[in-house]
């Protein structure tokens, strides 16, 4: 009976792990959900509270305030729930952005709606959430922004609300995807001229207005200021994104894609001072970014991250391996392996520091203890052993944490892979190659190193294929050329 449990359980751990896992969101501390708590009461009070200033007050309308309160709170709740779906490892910081944007549109109805278009309340707010949380949170910013109106005594042109809402949409789902400041100021050039010619066709030619009044700018309703107002906010939004990313830890493509720029000092530091690193670095690159692909995940953050995991040896290059060129391994001299396996969880820890230094943001400074993880130090676990000395295995295994990620978990297992494939005959078959990937991703799964990571049975298998993709690129043999007396051939 025993054995018919066990099997049963193995069976439905198999099964669970064959599934697409489902990432828990990261824990929110009570202080800051009191501070969401507090943030999204305000937001239904000002969606609200004017239905309570009607004279005399009757049951119908507290009954009728009731609803839009309730409306509005359960609205915020639910916005924040399609954020933390989204993105699992969103901080309360986010979350408050989020939140307080909200607040901030709705105080904006109800002080500049008369004078202020929708379209530059609404579409701006929608940029910053599309480029640092992703495009369904930003598509539920502005559905709920724009179903939640407090002020119903301004009457709102139905068309041109409509075009606040396309507009509001398009630039959530482009906001999601621009990978560079230029495609952010097209986007700022290319939406206001999109909601001028939109406006002409839906509202009408009697609307356009130029240099009838001073104060042109804010006329509502006159086509050509609520574009040109448009605009000129979306483009100190822009400015501003910097800003946003920064106090509130937001990571864009641009962002990512400018980490990535190999003449940072940190990553230029790193080509110089330890090339063997560097040139490790760039062959993982290639293997983790092939396999993100393949399974749908972030490139741009698996190839930045990539780029770092590794600048902690900057602390001391020639105790590793790669950067000695020949030179006495200074592990051999001092024949400690207890000291020598401080001096690699020191590579970590040094990494980290270096990230701090250089405000690297967290989900880059990830990249360095996850890559690896848990994973014991075989080969000075393997001498304490052969000298007799007294040890724990604890000793001899990195502090973790173990992936967290998807993108962190492939960038262990292609670590892991790098060298081996790197180290096989060129004239090796396909069936070696993938036998020497299997072993090493799948001795990580069963030292548990992959418990955390959200990769499914289905992803690991096409890890594994897109690995030997790689490698079957990078084989291939060169021509001898024949030489000659003054080696003119090349």
């Amino acid at each position: 009976m025993q054995n018919i449990t066990t099997t049963l359980k193995k069976l439905f751990y198999s099964w669970k792990r064959s599934q697409v896992p489902i990432k828990l969101p990261i824990k929110i501390s009570k202080i800051d959900n009191l501070i969401i708590f507090l943030i999204c009461i305000l937001i239904s009070i000002i969606s609200s509270y004017k239905l309570l200033l009607i004279s005399p007050l009757n049951l119908s309308d507290f009954f009728s305030w009731f609803l839009i309160f309730c409306e509005a709170l359960i609205s915020s709740w639910i916005l924040i729930l399609v954020s933390k779906k989204e993105n699992p490892t969103i901080t309360s910081r986010q979350i408050i952005l989020i939140i307080t944007l909200l607040l901030v549109i709705q105080a904006m109805k109800l002080g500049l709606a008369s004078t202020i278009s929708p379209l530059s309340i609404i579409i701006p707010p929608a940029l910053i959430i599309s480029q640092g949380m992703g495009s369904i949170t930003a598509l539920a910013w502005v559905s709920i922004a724009s179903l939640i109106w407090p002020d119903s005594a301004i009457n709102i042109n139905n068309n041109l609300f409509f075009i606040s809402l396309v507009c509001a949409s398009v630039v959530s789902v482009l906001g999601g995807r621009i990978r560079s400041r230029a495609q952010l100021l097209q986007l700022s050039i290319f939406v206001p001229i999109g909601a001028f010619l939109s406006q002409w066709i839906l509202i009408g030619k009697d609307k356009i207005s130029l240099f009838d009044k001073q104060e042109f700018v804010f006329v509502d309703g006159k086509i050509f200021s609520d574009s040109l107002l448009l605009a000129i906010v979306m483009l100190f939004t822009i400015l501003f994104i910097p800003v946003f990313e920064s106090i509130f830890g937001l990571l864009t493509k641009a962002r990512l894609l400018e980490l990535a720029d190999k003449e940072k000092p940190l990553i230029r530091r790193l080509s110089i001072e330890a090339p063997g690193t560097f040139e490790h670095t760039l062959l993982i690159c290639g293997l983790a970014e092939e396999a993100t692909r393949i399974i749908g995940g972030d490139i741009d953050l698996i190839k930045t991250g990539a780029l770092y995991h590794d600048v902690g040896k900057l602390h001391a290059p020639n105790w590793f391996i790669e950067n000695q060129e020949g030179s006495n391994n200074p592990h051999d001299e001092i024949d400690d392996p207890i000291k020598s396996a401080e001096i690699l969880q020191a590579h970590v820890d040094e990494g980290l520091k270096y990230a701090r230094k250089n405000r690297l943001p967290k989900l880059i400074a990830n990249f360095i203890p996850e890559h690896q993880g848990t994973l014991r130090m075989g080969y000075f676990f393997q001498k304490a052993k052969e000298k007799n000395l007294n040890i724990n295995e604890s000793d001899f295994r990195y502090k973790g944490p173990i992936p967290q990620s998807k993108e962190t978990a492939i960038l262990m297992l292609a670590d892991g892979c790098e060298a081996a494939l790197r180290a096989m005959n060129v004239n090796a078959s396909d069936k070696e190659a993938l036998d020497t990937i299997s072993n090493i991703i799948n001795t990580r799964q069963k030292d548990g190193q992959l418990d955390n990571s959200d990769l499914s049975f289905g992803e690991i298998y096409l890890i594994k294929r897109a690995f030997l993709g790689v490698w079957k690129r990078i084989r291939h043999r060169r021509i001898q050329y024949p030489t000659s007396k003054n080696n003119t051939f090349s």
